[in-house]
């Protein structure tokens, strides 16, 4: 299916403020990248880097005053997700390099704290797809989406304290617990067709049988229709937009609908 996503974000800063941004998309073997645009108004010189995760990274700087940036994508993607349970877990010492940096603890993801709680919620799961299944149910049926209960600060053992959280705080209970059975595990942020209420989004992925497979514990079922924009170990390494000076988002619209 084909979809088009725009996100326009308004911002304010006092003085010119250097920013990193993370809002294009990249073309990848499960999704292609029709078309885009990318306008920053007013104008300013920008450039453009692969971070070490395989982001596309824009930098630039705002000059004091009123800011938008608006990002136009039309990209080629797969309505269902892929779901296949009897997808192993690679024995680590068959990991690919690339993905061990995905087991190990990260900021808001203290894999290190969480085996325990992790091996009680898969008790009796057969190694691989089952477990991370396992683990999406749990934290659908165990942690409420609620709005307002959770910081920037807020790490995947705080919303199991907290019992709540949105959909960063529960990719990340889902990444954390993963980690901690050896699974390597990311978070993915992007947008999702249909998602009430339109947001920018986060879910996570795991690798299992060799590649990536997507989970979102927000959803009741897996669904398709999904824009990548970045992953990472956590959201810290996949924030939108990165500020090194005072700057207020004043408004932020975001959009996704099919072509």
């Amino acid at each position: 299916m084909r979809l088009k996503a725009r996100n326009r974000i308004e911002l304010h800063c006092d003085e010119d403020c250097p920013l990193a941004a993370v809002l294009r998309p990249r073309s990848s073997a499960e999704q292609w990248v029709v078309s885009e645009r990318y306008e920053i108004a007013p104008w300013v010189p920008a450039s453009e880097y692969v971070d070490c995760f395989g982001n596309l990274c824009q930098r630039f700087t705002l000059p004091a005053g009123d800011s938008a940036i608006t990002v136009d994508s039309e990209v080629e993607v797969t309505e269902q997700i892929d779901v296949d349970r009897r997808a192993p877990a690679v024995p680590p010492g068959q990991l690919p390099d690339e993905t061990l940096l995905y087991l190990l603890q990260s900021r808001y993801c203290p894999s290190d704290k969480m085996e325990e709680r992790a091996r009680d919620i898969v008790h009796g799961c057969a190694p691989g797809y089952p477990q991370a299944e396992r683990i999406q149910d749990w934290i659908r049926e165990n942690v409420a989406y609620r709005g307002g209960v959770s910081t920037e600060s807020t790490c995947a053992l705080d919303t199991l304290r907290g019992g709540a959280g949105v959909c960063r705080d529960f990719a990340h209970v889902g990444v954390a617990l993963c980690r901690s059975l050896v699974l390597p595990a990311r978070v993915v942020v992007g947008y999702l067709h249909e998602l009430d209420p339109m947001d920018m989004h986060a879910w996570y992925e795991v690798f299992l049988g060799g590649r990536w497979f997507a989970f979102d514990a927000t959803q009741d079922k897996p669904r398709g229709g999904r824009i990548v924009v970045a992953h990472g170990r956590d959201i810290a390494d996949v924030a939108f937009l990165s500020n090194y000076g005072p700057l207020e988002i004043t408004n932020m619209e975001v959009s996704v609908t099919a072509a």
